[in-house]
């Protein structure tokens, strides 16, 4: 057996075992009460942008593709949830102090019009996750609004 035949095996050994190797799923049923929508009020339309666009990476609740069953491909995606809900976790939102809410807010409205998020990579696969001008503006409108809001509490 050759050096090339030797290494192929051994790889594909290599990949079915870390398949068994799954990691830890961000999956909740439960009610949040710290949750944006709980805190400010969230008009339906933007809710329901948000729970389409954002809340995979950004809450306590993703809806897994079937990729996250192959690895290494779940472990990649296991990496950029903890990361985004590290960054934003719109289930504890109301959980943040007054100044770390305007300071997200402000970090959405920047990620939104610089088109950063939702990042290019989700949205290749999650093609409905993509916003389009009209679902951008009505964000930054209700952005707009709820940062003014918070100014006056």
């Amino acid at each position: 057996m050759g050096r090339v035949t030797k290494s192929l095996l051994f790889l594909s050994g290599l990949l079915v075992v870390i398949q068994f190797i799954q990691p830890e799923r961000n999956i909740s049923i439960q009610a949040y009460p710290a949750d944006i929508s709980r805190t400010y009020p969230v008009p339906e339309k933007v809710q329901g942008i948000l729970k389409t666009s954002c809340y995979d990476c950004h809450s306590n609740n993703t809806r897994y593709p079937w990729y996250a069953n192959i690895q290494p491909g779940g472990w990649w995606l296991a990496w950029h949830i903890r990361e985004g809900k590290q960054e934003l976790n719109f289930n504890e939102f109301g959980k943040y102090s007054s100044r770390r809410q305007q300071s997200k807010l402000k970090a959405i409205t920047g990620s939104i019009e610089d088109g950063t998020m939702p990042i290019s990579s989700y949205t290749l696969i999650h093609r409905n996750a993509r916003l389009t001008k009209a679902e951008q503006d009505l964000i930054l409108d209700w952005i707009e609004k709820t940062k003014d809001s918070l100014l006056k509490n």
